[in-house]
């Protein structure tokens, strides 16, 4: 007989009771599920962005010493110089780099803001004298260098970057603080006649390929104080009608701009280095012909281990060497905007920004230029190229954001509980206080 009671009826295999939970997944789902937990908790943790930026960075550093050495040694075995000269210099300029990063690292923000007006006039002053009869020197046609005696010279614009990126900073939090930043007047003044002066003394030495980074510089440091879209796009304007007048005033900047996707030398070899750049990418494949077995370097490709080491790369690591370079530089990039995005302290904001505007944009004109899509700048690749005058100042930088990451509230109690403890008590003890200090002092994470 048939009970009273409706009698429930089982579902189907396979299928779900309706208004039931879902089907459960099977292993392999739940795996690639738990996978991706462990790594969206490992992203989110504090420690994130410090140890992506000092780890990039000493990557790109490391493997650019590497490729300095292949990239060079035939060209200074051609003039008649030892095969590792040029890898020499590199090196120790990457030891005194390091020395800056670690104490940049270790420097306060008071201290960093007390430095940006005396490293400003010291730039200043440098880039004057380049310009002086007998103690500028010109390279490759621009008259940017100062010889110091024996092989070292020094480029003062190099330290410009770094110069304007403190003082703007500076400048853009106190007048925050003050709340004028709503006023145009105070957001363009003095910040943009200043860094026009800078431009303007590079400029006089011929050298357009960093007053473009000097300019992305500025673009970032306005975006971030929040410049009116009609104001940001006046500033644009200006250095835009500013540089097309300059390179159509000058035949060799009309002709490497000609040279945009070249694939043949062309008439008189104007296109020499775009073309031979591509050669040298195309030729290495996947995995490259190995380390130290480019042909381009071999008198064919000129600048090999400073503007177009990137070229050399390819050619001997492949494409997974240059995509490897790539990820390296898009990690550093993206923790730079995470410093910046998640302080509460604007000074820390506005100069992560724009040492990470900085890095990423002359990474993007150096490439964008190895691969055609770009004109031949003459800017070195970051951490990367040839170039202690170069180096000194971007790994200084880096000690800037290494020091910005650690100051974040939940970052510095993190590697508080890392010091030495005795026992489980004490580690209790740091636990305890690590969560108490990031209830009381948020780290602004959004």
């Amino acid at each position: 007989m048939v009970s009273g009671r409706t009698a429930r009826r089982r579902p189907a295999p396979g299928r779900a009771a309706a208004g039931g939970p879902a089907p459960s997944r099977g292993p392999a789902f739940q795996r690639v599920r738990h996978l991706y937990e462990r790594a969206r908790r490992a992203w989110d943790r504090p420690l994130t962005a410090y140890y992506l930026i000092l780890g990039s960075s000493l990557l790109i550093t490391g493997l650019g010493l590497v490729m300095v050495y292949s990239a060079s040694m035939i060209q200074a075995l051609q003039l008649d110089l030892p095969a590792s000269y040029f890898f020499r210099k590199q090196f120790l300029a990457a030891v005194i780099g390091s020395v800056l990063l670690l104490v940049a690292s270790r420097m306060p923000s008071k201290l960093h803001r007390a430095l940006a007006y005396p490293l400003l006039a010291g730039s200043v002053f440098l880039m004057v004298l380049v310009q002086l009869p007998g103690i500028g020197h010109s390279v490759n046609g621009n008259q940017n260098w100062i010889y110091l005696g024996g092989p070292f010279q020094l480029q003062p614009s190099e330290f410009g970057k770094l110069a304007l990126v403190l003082w703007g900073a500076d400048l853009l939090a106190r007048k925050q603080d003050k709340r004028l930043l709503t006023q145009w007047k105070h957001l363009l003044v003095p910040l943009v006649p200043v860094a026009f002066m800078l431009l303007g003394l590079i400029m006089l030495g011929g050298d357009m390929g960093t007053a473009i980074i000097l300019t992305a510089i500025l673009c970032g440091l306005l975006w971030l104080a929040g410049a009116p879209t009609r104001l940001f796009t006046g500033v644009l304007a200006v250095v835009g009608l500013i540089g097309f007048l300059l390179i159509k005033t000058s035949a060799n900047r009309m002709a490497r701009l000609a040279c945009l996707g070249a694939t043949e030398p062309g008439p008189d070899d104007q296109c020499w280095q775009a073309v031979h750049g591509i050669y040298a990418l195309a030729s290495g494949g996947f995995f490259g012909s190995g380390l130290g077995a480019s042909v381009e370097k071999w008198g064919q490709l000129p600048e090999p281990h400073t503007d177009f080491i990137f070229a050399i790369t390819g050619e001997e690591l492949g494409l997974a060497g240059t995509l490897s370079v790539l990820a390296l530089f898009a990690a550093l990039g993206y923790a730079g905007i995470r410093v910046a995005g998640r302080t509460e302290d604007p000074f820390v904001r506005y100069a992560a920004g724009g040492v990470t505007t900085w890095i990423t944009a002359q990474a993007v004109v150096n490439i964008g230029a190895v691969l055609g899509l770009l004109p031949i700048a003459g800017v070195p690749l970051p951490l990367f190229s040839y170039g202690g005058s170069a180096l000194l100042p971007t790994m200084t930088a880096v000690g800037l954001l290494i020091a910005f990451a650690r100051e974040e509230p939940a970052a510095r109690a993190a590697l508080a509980m890392r010091g030495p403890v005795l026992g489980k008590r004490g580690a209790g003890v740091s636990r305890k206080t690590m969560r108490r200090r990031v209830k009381k002092r948020p780290s602004g994470e959004r």
